[in-house]
């Protein structure tokens, strides 16, 4: 039997309608009309409001006072049931620079459990690090810092049942090239972070299959007129996508808005890098083996440098709309479709299709929150206050 979901404006795929009624059938997405459905069909009714496909989250860390590192699964189903207030409904648990020990714990612990979450689906594992170069280390613990490695690759997808969707990595590393046509050859997204590589070796690696700039501007070398850096090339190149956190602390307005006119907001992807203080009230946290202080909206490791962040991805959408450096449609498309895009997952998620899952949130028109969707089924509602 089929719903439908009456509102003012939907973001549908490639365009903006409304008003008109919305079709779900057995969870999953129907077809949009302008008429009004048979007289005896379920109508809910949001007028006044936004549908919006459910946000799509692919790098962040923690949330609620758990952290992925923890390797504990009541603790993952925490932060997925946490996502589901933030509007995400799929997102990749991402893990830290770590002993090769914790990481196959952590990665085999995912990828048993993965489906066993109650809130915002996990479509996958995105392993930051541990090939990185110290210059730009950010708050990764330098001690396990190696060369890639497809044999340690290898087992981390095994053990985790093929869940790892995308791994960061530096360019300038000893057998990089070969890394990356590996991983991309399994379907596994290869990002560049952490890394104080030329252009020149940023454009390699793209050349070989990477596809992603992880947090641009932020742990990699920058742009100078004489020596682009990885931000130059997260800006220039064709056909990546560049990650962005946008919580007002990690970078600038005006530099999100260079990034995103330069690279075109089709390919900006929007994420949190979210530790486990989201969602927390200030005070002092862990980000895996650092203790970390949050404190005026930011969370920082000891010397001042930023510990992830503590944004929300609904935060995120609002921030560039209220900046004036995206539009509602673009903000949106920012945090839902083309982070799925990124990580070839767009064919399940992030955007309002027919064929697709009924993940989507409702939202009025200030872009404030007022319900999350899974498969059709309401399972967070602003007023009814908490989640199902």
């Amino acid at each position: 039997m089929s719903k439908y979901i009456f509102a003012e404006t939907f973001f549908l795929e490639e365009k903006v309608e409304g008003p008109g009624f919305l079709e779900i059938k057995d969870g999953i997405f129907g077809s949009f009309s302008e008429n009004s459905p048979d007289a005896a069909a379920e109508i809910i009714d949001y007028t006044g409001y936004w549908i919006a496909p459910g946000l799509v989250d692919t790098h962040i860390h923690g949330f609620r006072n758990h952290d992925i590192m923890d390797n504990d699964f009541e603790g993952l189903n925490q932060i997925s049931k946490g996502l589901l207030y933030c509007g995400v409904t799929s997102f990749l648990p991402t893990t830290l620079t770590s002993s090769t020990e914790e990481l196959n714990h952590v990665v085999e612990m995912i990828g048993t459990n993965y489906k066993k979450v109650r809130g915002a689906k996990i479509k996958g594992i995105f392993l930051e690090g541990p090939f990185f170069t110290e210059k730009h280390k950010g708050a990764q613990n330098t001690k396990y810092f190696c060369d890639p490695s497809v044999d340690l690759l290898k087992v981390w997808q095994k053990l985790s049942n093929d869940s790892i969707k995308k791994i960061a990595i530096a360019p300038e590393r000893n057998g990089a090239a070969e890394f990356i046509e590996y991983a991309v050859g399994e379907k596994i997204a290869v990002a560049l972070a952490h890394s104080d590589a030329t252009y020149e070796e940023a454009k390699q690696a793209v050349e070989k299959g990477a596809s992603i700039f992880v947090h641009t501007f932020n742990g990699m070398s920058p742009l100078h007129h004489r020596v682009p850096g990885m931000a130059g090339a997260a800006m220039n190149l064709k056909d990546v996508f560049a990650e962005i956190i946008c919580d007002g602390h990690h970078v600038h307005p005006a530099a999100a808005n260079i990034l995103m006119n330069a690279r075109g907001r089709n390919q900006t992807v929007m994420v949190t890098d979210c530790m486990m203080a989201g969602g927390m009230p200030e005070g002092n946290y862990q980000l895996g083996e650092f203790p970390v202080e949050v404190k005026a909206g930011a969370a920082r490791i000891e010397g001042g440098s930023l510990a992830g962040s503590i944004l929300q991805l609904k935060e995120a959408v609002k921030n560039v709309v209220d900046w004036g450096i995206a539009t509602p449609e673009e903000a949106i498309y920012m945090a839902s479709t083309a982070p799925a895009k990124s990580i070839g997952l767009d064919g399940e998620c992030g955007k309002i299709a027919e064929g697709h899952s009924a993940d989507f949130i409702v939202l009025n028109p200030d872009l404030n929150l007022i319900a999350t969707y899974l498969d059709g089924v309401c399972r967070y509602h602003l007023r009814k206050e908490g989640v199902r």
